[in-house]
């Protein structure tokens, strides 16, 4: 599209109203592509107008079903919104789209533990060994039913990490604080 010539130089510039005025002229075509959508979207942000931004991106992903970066984009915008069956979905959908995406699959980690969906919460947390991870998995085998005795123990290891661990402890609804006090020692 010939309107689109100067889009690169107002995003340098950062020109967010023009080039949300080139946008929207631009998302009027039948034939407007993806990318447009997407990128009016980006701009709506950057202008303050997040309310405006899922639509945008919703058109996007209608457009371009494969379109991992606006599923992303897609999965933040519902979350701001408080929606988060549809930012699940949306970083679900980024996730199995480019696996190799960090961030989508720690969001849909983070949702999935959020929603009580605990196999897919394990699978995308997987073999991560960070600290938020470790503490995932402790939940997840508390929520799941499984023995906890050896990932508590392993938690409260770390004097450092105990306060984290405890609030870890404390949030399963089938996991249990120890009552041994001897453990929280240094």
């Amino acid at each position: 599209m010939a309107g689109l010539a100067k889009l690169p130089k107002l995003l340098q510039s950062g020109d967010w109203s023009e080039a949300e005025r080139i946008l929207r002229r631009a998302a009027k075509s039948k034939s407007a592509e993806a990318e447009v959508f997407y990128n009016l979207a980006k701009v709506l942000e950057q202008n303050g107008k997040h309310g405006q931004r899922a639509q945008w991106l919703k058109r996007a992903v209608l457009r371009r079903p494969n379109y991992a970066r606006a599923w992303y984009e897609l999965g933040r915008a519902e979350l701001e919104a408080l929606d988060l069956n549809g930012a699940h979905k949306a970083f679900g959908k980024a996730y199995a789209l480019d696996p190799a995406d960090a961030d989508a699959r720690r969001m849909f980690a983070r949702l999935s533990l959020r929603l009580g969906l605990w196999d897919k919460a394990e699978a995308a947390f997987g073999d991560a060994d960070d600290t938020e991870a470790r503490l995932a998995r402790y939940r997840i085998t508390a929520e799941t039913g499984r023995s906890t005795r050896a990932d508590r123990e392993e938690l409260l290891k770390d004097p450092g990490f105990r306060p984290e661990a405890l609030k870890a402890l404390t949030r399963t609804a089938k996991g249990a604080v120890p009552l041994s006090l001897r453990q929280f020692r240094t």
